[in-house]
Protein backbone atom coordinates (compact mmCIF):
# COMPACT_ATOMS: atom_id res chain seq x y z
CA UNK A 1 0.00 0.00 0.00
CA UNK A 2 0.94 3.66 -0.22
CA UNK A 3 3.82 5.46 1.37
CA UNK A 4 4.05 6.04 5.09
CA UNK A 5 3.50 9.66 6.01
CA UNK A 6 6.57 11.29 7.46
CA UNK A 7 4.78 14.59 7.88
CA UNK A 8 1.09 15.29 8.29
CA UNK A 9 0.70 18.87 7.08
CA UNK A 10 1.65 18.49 3.40
CA UNK A 11 -0.50 21.37 2.11
CA UNK A 12 -1.23 19.32 -1.03
CA UNK A 13 -4.95 19.41 -0.24
CA UNK A 14 -5.24 23.15 0.14
CA UNK A 15 -7.09 23.47 -3.17
CA UNK A 16 -9.75 20.92 -2.27
CA UNK A 17 -8.22 17.74 -3.66
CA UNK A 18 -6.72 14.69 -2.00
CA UNK A 19 -4.45 11.92 -3.17
CA UNK A 20 -5.65 8.35 -3.53
CA UNK A 21 -3.41 5.36 -2.92
CA UNK A 22 -2.80 4.89 -6.64
CA UNK A 23 -1.32 8.39 -6.89
CA UNK A 24 -4.34 9.99 -8.55
CA UNK A 25 -5.92 13.13 -7.13
CA UNK A 26 -9.65 13.60 -6.63
CA UNK A 27 -11.87 16.27 -5.15
CA UNK A 28 -12.28 15.97 -1.40
CA UNK A 29 -16.04 15.69 -1.87
CA UNK A 30 -15.80 12.76 -4.30
CA UNK A 31 -18.02 9.77 -3.52
CA UNK A 32 -14.99 7.58 -2.82
CA UNK A 33 -13.60 10.11 -0.34
CA UNK A 34 -16.98 10.34 1.42
CA UNK A 35 -17.01 6.54 1.77
CA UNK A 36 -13.46 6.54 3.12
CA UNK A 37 -14.39 9.23 5.63
CA UNK A 38 -17.50 7.41 6.80
CA UNK A 39 -15.50 4.20 7.33
CA UNK A 40 -12.87 6.18 9.25
CA UNK A 41 -15.57 7.80 11.39
CA UNK A 42 -17.05 4.39 12.18
CA UNK A 43 -13.63 3.12 13.19
CA UNK A 44 -13.26 6.10 15.53
CA UNK A 45 -16.66 5.46 17.14
CA UNK A 46 -15.68 1.83 17.71
CA UNK A 47 -12.57 3.20 19.41
CA UNK A 48 -14.84 5.16 21.76
CA UNK A 49 -16.91 2.03 22.39
CA UNK A 50 -13.71 0.19 23.32
CA UNK A 51 -13.20 2.70 26.17
CA UNK A 52 -16.29 1.27 27.88
CA UNK A 53 -16.56 -1.74 30.17
CA UNK A 54 -16.97 -4.62 27.69
CA UNK A 55 -16.52 -8.39 27.82
CA UNK A 56 -12.89 -9.23 26.95
CA UNK A 57 -13.81 -11.44 23.99
CA UNK A 58 -15.95 -8.64 22.53
CA UNK A 59 -13.06 -6.19 22.94
CA UNK A 60 -10.76 -8.49 20.95
CA UNK A 61 -13.38 -8.89 18.25
CA UNK A 62 -13.97 -5.14 17.99
CA UNK A 63 -10.23 -4.50 17.66
CA UNK A 64 -10.15 -7.07 14.85
CA UNK A 65 -13.06 -5.22 13.22
CA UNK A 66 -11.10 -1.97 13.53
CA UNK A 67 -8.27 -3.60 11.59
CA UNK A 68 -10.77 -4.74 8.93
CA UNK A 69 -12.12 -1.19 8.68
CA UNK A 70 -8.60 0.14 8.22
CA UNK A 71 -8.17 -2.43 5.42
CA UNK A 72 -11.48 -1.28 3.95
CA UNK A 73 -10.23 2.30 3.93
CA UNK A 74 -7.18 1.06 2.06
CA UNK A 75 -9.31 -0.78 -0.46
CA UNK A 76 -11.46 2.30 -1.02
CA UNK A 77 -8.34 4.46 -1.28
CA UNK A 78 -6.83 2.38 -4.09
CA UNK A 79 -9.22 1.89 -7.02
CA UNK A 80 -9.20 -1.73 -8.19
CA UNK A 81 -7.44 -3.02 -5.07
CA UNK A 82 -8.92 -5.80 -2.90
CA UNK A 83 -8.37 -6.17 0.84
CA UNK A 84 -11.79 -7.18 2.22
CA UNK A 85 -12.50 -10.86 1.57
CA UNK A 86 -15.31 -13.35 1.86
CA UNK A 87 -13.58 -14.74 4.97
CA UNK A 88 -14.00 -11.40 6.77
CA UNK A 89 -17.70 -11.28 5.85
CA UNK A 90 -18.09 -14.89 7.02
CA UNK A 91 -16.40 -14.03 10.34
CA UNK A 92 -19.07 -11.37 10.94
CA UNK A 93 -21.78 -13.92 10.11
CA UNK A 94 -20.24 -16.20 12.75
CA UNK A 95 -20.14 -13.40 15.32
CA UNK A 96 -23.77 -12.54 14.58
CA UNK A 97 -24.81 -16.15 15.17
CA UNK A 98 -22.75 -16.34 18.39
CA UNK A 99 -24.07 -13.14 19.99
CA UNK A 100 -27.63 -13.52 18.76
CA UNK A 101 -27.94 -17.09 20.10
CA UNK A 102 -28.71 -16.06 23.69
CA UNK A 103 -30.96 -13.09 22.93
CA UNK A 104 -34.72 -13.26 23.14
CA UNK A 105 -36.43 -12.71 19.78
CA UNK A 106 -37.65 -9.15 19.36
CA UNK A 107 -41.40 -8.60 19.38
CA UNK A 108 -41.18 -4.81 19.33
CA UNK A 109 -38.87 -2.16 17.98
CA UNK A 110 -36.21 -0.95 20.36
CA UNK A 111 -34.90 2.54 20.93
CA UNK A 112 -31.17 3.28 20.82
CA UNK A 113 -30.18 3.44 24.45
CA UNK A 114 -29.97 1.64 27.72
CA UNK A 115 -26.41 1.48 28.94
CA UNK A 116 -23.78 3.92 27.71
CA UNK A 117 -21.93 1.13 25.87
CA UNK A 118 -25.15 0.00 24.17
CA UNK A 119 -25.94 3.57 23.12
CA UNK A 120 -22.45 3.93 21.61
CA UNK A 121 -22.94 0.62 19.78
CA UNK A 122 -26.13 2.11 18.30
CA UNK A 123 -24.16 5.16 17.15
CA UNK A 124 -21.69 2.76 15.52
CA UNK A 125 -24.62 1.01 13.83
CA UNK A 126 -25.98 4.22 12.34
CA UNK A 127 -22.58 5.43 11.15
CA UNK A 128 -22.02 1.98 9.66
CA UNK A 129 -25.28 2.25 7.72
CA UNK A 130 -24.17 5.65 6.39
CA UNK A 131 -20.82 4.18 5.34
CA UNK A 132 -22.65 1.33 3.64
CA UNK A 133 -24.79 3.82 1.69
CA UNK A 134 -21.66 5.71 0.67
CA UNK A 135 -20.06 2.48 -0.57
CA UNK A 136 -23.21 1.67 -2.54
CA UNK A 137 -22.98 5.12 -4.14
CA UNK A 138 -19.36 4.53 -5.11
CA UNK A 139 -20.38 1.18 -6.62
CA UNK A 140 -22.99 2.89 -8.80
CA UNK A 141 -20.42 5.35 -10.16
CA UNK A 142 -17.48 2.98 -10.64
CA UNK A 143 -16.55 -0.66 -10.30
CA UNK A 144 -15.76 -1.82 -6.77
CA UNK A 145 -15.72 -5.21 -5.09
CA UNK A 146 -18.85 -6.59 -3.43
CA UNK A 147 -17.17 -7.52 -0.14
CA UNK A 148 -16.93 -4.01 1.38
CA UNK A 149 -20.68 -3.48 0.92
CA UNK A 150 -21.46 -6.95 2.29
CA UNK A 151 -19.10 -6.43 5.23
CA UNK A 152 -20.77 -3.16 6.21
CA UNK A 153 -24.23 -4.70 5.92
CA UNK A 154 -23.23 -7.49 8.32
CA UNK A 155 -21.37 -5.12 10.63
CA UNK A 156 -24.37 -2.83 11.10
CA UNK A 157 -26.44 -5.88 12.04
CA UNK A 158 -23.72 -6.99 14.44
CA UNK A 159 -23.60 -3.56 16.10
CA UNK A 160 -27.36 -3.79 16.67
CA UNK A 161 -27.00 -7.24 18.25
CA UNK A 162 -24.02 -6.07 20.34
CA UNK A 163 -26.09 -3.17 21.68
CA UNK A 164 -28.60 -5.69 22.98
CA UNK A 165 -25.85 -7.87 24.46
CA UNK A 166 -24.25 -4.84 26.11
CA UNK A 167 -27.51 -3.80 27.75
CA UNK A 168 -27.71 -7.23 29.34
CA UNK A 169 -24.02 -7.14 30.28
CA UNK A 170 -24.73 -3.90 32.17
CA UNK A 171 -27.64 -5.54 33.99
CA UNK A 172 -30.37 -3.90 31.92
CA UNK A 173 -32.49 -4.74 28.93
CA UNK A 174 -33.61 -3.29 25.62
CA UNK A 175 -35.43 0.04 25.64
CA UNK A 176 -38.70 -0.80 23.91
CA UNK A 177 -40.55 1.59 21.62
CA UNK A 178 -43.95 2.28 23.14
CA UNK A 179 -46.37 2.28 20.24
CA UNK A 180 -49.34 3.30 22.39
CA UNK A 181 -47.60 5.95 24.54
CA UNK A 182 -49.28 9.20 25.47
CA UNK A 183 -48.45 11.99 23.05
Amino acid sequence: MGNRLSKIATRTGDKGTTGLGDGSRVDKDALRVHAMGDVDELNSHIGVLLCEDLPEQMKRELVSIQHDLFDMGGELCIPGYTLITDAQVARLDSLLAHYNADLEPLKDFILPGGSRAAAIAHVCRTVCRRAERAIVSVGKAETINDHPRQYMNRLSDLMFVLSRVLNRYAGGSDVLWEKERQR
